[in-house]
């Protein structure tokens, strides 16, 4: 009887195709091969055809993992907008780059009896469990995570007898207003922060509202956080629980630790930092095999200690999922007796910590490293400025006896660390980030761009450092860990920013793998240039989002295989998990990772971490926004210089110089003619003239409109179409490299873009009211006032 031999040849193509796209989530080369027989000299042909593959857009790759593209991992976060005729309902997910399209449909199947926790409706936002289904995704809930909400959130002004106005704090409302009754405003004072429910209405005018909610007074702007805070539903009070676990915990002990209280760590953090959760040292290897290099030690504070899992300040931290930081507060992810006290890395006292001890070679190159459980003593607390002073030959008091024992030491290594940086070659975007420095009454005093130290790159280095080391000790001892990942840009992405180089006569020569390095010399080409800030933001948008998950695809920024967040427990849920899954994997006492938490659970604690993290993010962001909104309310009809920050079919948005705010120019502003949007080079193109309005270009503008409390500014281009010397038209803009031919008159804004499509030929518009009042003011020798000083 003969045996039918399994058949080892290589599959084609289709046959790969097919195989990936059958697999939920996504496949590794080792099950590829194990699914065709493939034998280990076949292993390069495969990683070949894979390569190919994902080049031509087939498939997605990242790392060893290969997926469908733009396939949506296994767990996710996603909000529930219809119900079909089938009763299912219908959701999308909540992150999802526009660049790649409209986003997938998922169907999700409702049983006859949910279980707890898992009845989602229409406008809630659950955490799923996808699979790729026939024709569409299908999905179960896990968890439903906020209910469906119709209130909306604004400000109460109040009119005189009785009564008021909602001013709504959302940008996409800006200008819609809500009547409230005197009957219906609860108590609210002007000024206040509301909820209010909508009332339905028959008729015309105002819609009406009842105010449900007093949140707080915005009478000054020091409250204005709580603006985001609360539309973001960022919690703020913990648990009466989780407070009790705070105030009952006690400072960790020597017992079951390592004593490093002897070794000189120190804490180099911002000059207003509250907690420190990381402290560093340095010294020369003794060993003679490795002569050059250096013994690096860094010490985290022992968060797992205080914060044991299911317990309730484990509940709130994941709740929070990270602390949140706006200029004028802290929502912090733990009750501050953990964050500020107990876990906080003060000078001269005893803190429990977890620590790794890494050897350097000569080269900068990682040699080894153990992690330890100690107890540590802080030997000082710096700033960054304070640390490079001293460097720089400035020492101060707490400094000068420092340098040499234990500041030298660390510079030196970074010297050594770094030469292994730049042979990793990571993404070296150059995108400057703006403080805002308040008053003591809570109001803007002025946006400073902190200067970038090598005591900065020195903490980030180490960090670095710390965090693959954790990865790498995981993944050694098989423990399921919460990656960080960051991946490589989409092929589309790359080929918009080839096309988009192309226009600044800049190459981007793809040979092999996509690689960090590739970026980076683009980025060197325009080093010093009129075109550094374009080119730097156009490759910084070709890049994916960084997030966090339980399957490793690696760090494309950083150029790293492996990599997981370790060194800031207090303030990030997924260091927190990593420090137990390190305590279990290496049986170093309590506030271990349980035997429970699998690749499954973390998948979906990285789903939820990741959304906190947006969400944090972006509240960030909008207060930020409306401070400076704030700061320039009374600035209407000053002059500003600035860059194109954005470019979209509604128009340009722009980031002044000085501020670094962000405000629209409305596309039916600009100019006399249509303007058509070319998304591969990031422009707004005159269709009459050829002017080129780029990301990146240099505008002058004015404020036309500034609304505080949702953060909007809007703004017009300065400059008219009056002739200079020669004849010759003055262009609005300078641009480099932009074609500006014809001038612009502003007496005749640009009509509206969604009926442009239907005139195949563009019309000269008709004068407008207010170009004859531009005109008369000129005629009687009017000049434009003096902008207030801000």
């Amino acid at each position: 009887m003969s045996t039918k031999k399994r058949d080892t040849s290589f599959p084609d193509r289709d046959a790969l195709v097919a195989f990936i796209r059958a697999q939920p989530g996504k496949v590794g080369t080792r099950e590829i091969a194990r699914a065709f027989g493939l034998k280990n000299e076949d292993r390069v042909e495969l990683k070949r055809v894979l390569r190919d593959l994902a080049d031509a857009g087939t498939i997605k790759r990242r790392g060893k993992i290969v997926a469908e593209p733009e396939a949506l991992p296994p767990t996710l976060m996603a909000d529930i907008t219809a119900r079909d005729d089938d009763g299912e309902l219908i959701a999308t997910p909540t992150e999802w780059d526009e660049q790649s399209g409209e986003p997938p449909k998922i169907r999700i199947h409702v049983p006859r009896r949910a279980a707890p926790g898992t009845a989602a409706g229409i406008g809630d936002r659950a955490l799923l469990r996808v699979e790729p289904g026939a024709e569409a995704y299908r999905a179960r809930v896990i968890k439903v995570v906020d209910q469906t909400k119709t209130r909306i959130l604004g400000i109460f002004r109040a009119l005189p007898g009785g009564g008021g106005r909602l001013i709504p704090v959302d940008k996409k409302q800006v200008g819609r207003e809500f009547n409230i009754a005197a009957t219906d405003a609860g108590g609210a004072q002007d000024g206040d922060l509301v909820s209010v429910d909508p009332i339905r209405t028959r008729g015309y005018g105002l819609a009406s509202g009842k105010v449900k909610e007093r949140l707080g007074s915005l009478a000054t702007e020091k409250a204005v956080s709580l603006i985001a805070i609360h539309s973001h539903e960022i919690p703020q009070e913990f648990s009466a629980e989780a407070i009790r676990e705070a105030d009952a915990a006690k400072p960790a002990s020597l017992k079951g630790r390592e004593d490093w209280r002897e070794l000189p760590l120190v804490t180099i953090d911002p000059p207003d930092a509250k907690d420190h959760d990381d402290a560093v040292h340095a010294e020369p290897d003794p060993d003679p095999n490795n002569k050059g290099g250096y013994i690096l030690h860094v010490a985290i504070a022992d968060v797992a200690y205080y914060v044991r899992p299911q317990s309730a300040l484990d509940r709130d931290a994941l709740t929070r999922g990270n602390s949140v930081y706006f200029p004028d507060r802290v929502v912090p992810m733990l009750p501050e007796r953990i964050s500020n006290d107990l876990c906080s890395l003060k000078p001269g006292e005893a803190r429990g910590a977890l620590a790794v001890r890494i050897v350097i070679g000569p080269d900068g190159r990682k040699h080894s490293h153990s992690f330890h459980r100690i107890l540590m003593r802080s030997a000082a607390k710096l700033s960054y400025a304070q640390a490079q002073a001293a460097i720089d030959g400035h020492p101060d008091d707490t400094t000068g006896p420092l340098l040499k024992p234990i500041l030298q030491p660390l510079y030196d290594a970074y010297a050594v660390v770094k030469r292994g940086r730049d042979e990793r070659d990571p993404l070296d975007l150059d995108l400057p980030e703006r403080k805002i420095l308040l008053k003591p009454d809570g109001t803007v005093d002025r946006v400073i761009v902190p200067e970038r130290l090598d005591a900065h790159k020195l903490i980030e280095e180490f960090m670095i450092l710390a965090n693959v080391a954790a990865a790498e000790m995981l993944e050694k001892k098989a423990l399921p860990l919460i990656y960080r990942v960051h991946d490589e840009p989409s092929v589309e992405k790359v080929h918009n920013l080839v096309e988009f180089l192309k226009t600044l006569d800049l190459s981007f020569a793809k040979q092999g793998a996509l690689r960090p390095s590739l970026f980076n010399r683009v980025l060197a080409q325009v080093k010093g240039h009129d075109a550094e800030p374009l080119v730097n933001e156009v490759v910084l948008r070709s890049q994916a989002q960084a997030e966090y998950a339980s399957q490793n695809y690696g760090h494309f920024g950083l150029n790293l295989r492996r990599y997981a967040h370790f060194t800031s427990p207090i303030r990030r849920y997924a260091d927190l998990v990593v420090h137990r899954a390190l305590i279990r994997a290496l049986n170093l006492g309590d506030g271990a990772l349980p035997d429970t938490e699998t690749v499954e659970t973390l998948a979906e604690v990285a789903a939820q971490i990741s959304v906190t993290e947006r969400r944090a993010m972006k509240a960030e962001r909008e207060t930020t926004d409306r401070l400076i909104a704030h700061f320039l309310a009374d600035r209407i009809g000053a002059s500003f210089q600035g860059r194109i920050s954005g470019v979209t079919r509604a128009g340009l948005f722009v980031k002044l110089a000085d501020t670094g705010a962000d405000g629209l120019i409305p596309i039916r502003t600009i100019g006399s003619e249509y303007f058509n949007y070319d998304e591969t080079r990031h422009a707004l193109i005159g269709t009459r003239s050829g002017t080129i309005y780029r990301l990146g270009d240099v505008v002058d503008v004015r404020l036309v409109e500034a609304t505080p409390v949702a953060g909007a500014l809007r703004f017009e281009l300065l400059g008219d179409g009056g002739v200079v010397a020669g004849g010759r038209p003055r262009p609005h803009i300078r641009s480099r490299g932009a074609a500006s031919s014809e001038p612009r008159s502003k007496a005749h804004p640009g009509r509206n873009p969604s009926k442009a499509k239907k005139d195949k030929k563009s019309k000269p518009p008709k004068r407008d009211r207010k170009s004859k009042i531009k005109k008369a003011n000129k005629a009687k020798g009017g000049t434009p006032g003096k902008p207030k000083k801000g």
